[in-house]
């Protein structure tokens, strides 16, 4: 994503990040992209001082051990992380999935792509909806 901050990728599948990482190149949006392969580890960073908070978090909801939406229940909890905007990417259109996460603040849902030219579509309307979002100052 085009901005001062990182984008945190948090996504447990090597073929996902890959082709995410791929995709987010081929826009030159991958500039600053921190992966997390748990939600845990992701927890970690966003929880040092010394790390610079993301801009965005990118978020798979089917986790190994800490999900998803264990993973944004936290971060929505947290003070120092709650105005972070974290948009789920995952595999699931489970409506339950979709309700609870905007439930827990997600900023958006995207169901993961088959192709990469889906994925490179997706990632190119979120890179482009977060460039020109509006926060205000000081928050971006």
């Amino acid at each position: 994503m085009k901005g001062a901050r990182p984008l945190l990728l948090v996504e447990d599948s090597p073929d996902d990040v890959m082709i995410i990482k791929r995709a987010m190149s081929d826009l030159r949006a991958a500039d600053r992209m921190i992966h997390a392969p748990s939600a845990e580890l992701a927890l970690v960073y966003l929880r040092d001082a010394a790390n610079e908070k993301p801009g965005l978090i990118l978020l798979d909801l089917n986790l190994p051990g800490m999900s998803g939406t264990e993973f944004l229940q936290a971060v929505k909890a947290d003070p120092s992380l709650v105005e972070i905007p974290v948009i789920v990417l995952t595999s699931s259109q489970e409506r339950q999935d979709i309700v609870h996460s905007f439930d827990l603040r997600a900023v958006g849902y995207v169901v993961k792509p088959s192709t990469y030219a889906e994925a490179l579509e997706a990632l190119k309307i979120i890179d482009g909806y977060w460039s020109l979002n509006a926060l205000p100052a000081g928050r971006r």
